[in-house]
């Protein structure tokens, strides 16, 4: 087992460094630094603009390869250099990875368990009511753009707050209300609750995803021989099911997770933006509309690493319920 984490540590890495590379390679073929400077009044001299953009090594006249060697070395010092602006990107990036990766998280338990939930007990009761509603609601969650389902649930949020409980429970702006002087718990409970539909927002569409995922993989395995020799021996269906259809039938669901994590941040990116969390997608935007070219090589860095950590996090599930790949 150790060997196969080791192969597979080794891949990742290598996959880090080509993504980040080819990402700092678009980004500074793409974005035009100099234009920040075309609107200024008064227009500074060309040789300024040089000399700053040399400085913070966005100079286009620079070639491209140099500015890369440049930005790479920082990179293996843990130095993403500095941005348009002239402040450091780590400082930004160490603040806002917290977090994205705080509501990436949670989303992608929360959306990974209930879907897996919901797909098997689908499996089991195939063409019973929740089977269908389940797979209906599961296409219609996936026909809606993140955008769209954000916008929706914040209408939902608000009506609920106005109608169901009479107070704001549900808080669709912002990490946490400016000023709350409420104590640690009175703190908790106010993230608590603007953390709620943002969380909702990335889970659906995981929730939609697993589960059509699960009820396939499951019922491949239910008519298969080892349930039926099982429950032959003396298992229970309950125990047959889960104890070894569904551990069997979750072995490809894991292999899904690492690239499901890619897409979440994707959809992370807007869900920032609309319920005004100041994380890495707000920021990526940003920085694309500014043209800092550090600060959106330092996101597709994070990114990546974010991805290596969940494809491994995803070989362990799959060693864990796997023997053949401990044995190997």
């Amino acid at each position: 087992m150790a060997g196969f984490l080791v192969r597979r540590l080794i891949n990742y890495v290598v996959l880090v460094a080509v993504a980040s590379s080819l990402a700092y390679m678009l980004a500074a073929s793409a974005l035009d630094p100099r234009s920040n400077y075309a609107d200024r009044t008064p227009k500074p001299p060309p040789a300024v603009v040089d000399a700053q953009l040399t400085a913070l090594n966005l100079n286009d006249k620079t070639p491209l390869i140099e500015r890369y060697v440049t930005w790479a070395s920082g990179v293996l010092h843990g130095d993403f250099g500095l941005s348009v602006t002239g402040t450091s990107v780590n400082e930004d990036i160490k603040r806002r990875m917290g977090v994205t990766f705080r509501l990436v998280l949670l989303g992608l338990v929360f959306g990974s368990l209930v879907g897996v939930i919901v797909g098997a007990y689908a499996a089991v009761r195939q063409y019973g009511w929740f089977d269908r509603i389940s797979t209906g609601m599961s296409f219609v969650v996936l026909a809606i753009p993140v955008v769209v389902l954000a916008t929706m649930l914040i209408l939902l949020g608000t009506w609920a707050n106005e109608n169901i409980f009479h107070a704001q429970v549900l808080l669709v702006s912002g990490e946490y209300s400016d000023g709350y002087q409420g104590g640690f718990w009175g703190s908790l409970v106010d993230r608590l609750q603007h953390l709620i539909l943002p969380t909702i927002t990335l889970s659906l569409g995981l929730i939609a995803t697993f589960s059509r995922y699960q009820r396939n993989m499951m019922l491949d395995v239910l008519g298969a021989d080892f349930i039926r020799t099982a429950m032959a021996k003396g298992l229970s269906r309950r125990k047959a099911l889960t104890k070894h259809a569904l551990r069997t039938a979750l072995i490809p669901v894991v292999t899904y997770f690492a690239f499901t994590f890619g897409t979440l941040l994707t959809g992370a990116t807007f869900t920032e933006k609309i319920f005004g969390w100041h994380g890495l997608g707000e920021q990526l935007i940003n920085s694309i509309f500014t043209n800092d070219v550090n600060t959106v090589a330092a996101i597709a860095f994070l990114t990546a690493i974010a991805v290596l950590v969940a494809s491994l996090a995803s070989d362990l599930l799959h060693a864990a319920l796997d023997p053949r790949v401990r044995a190997g």
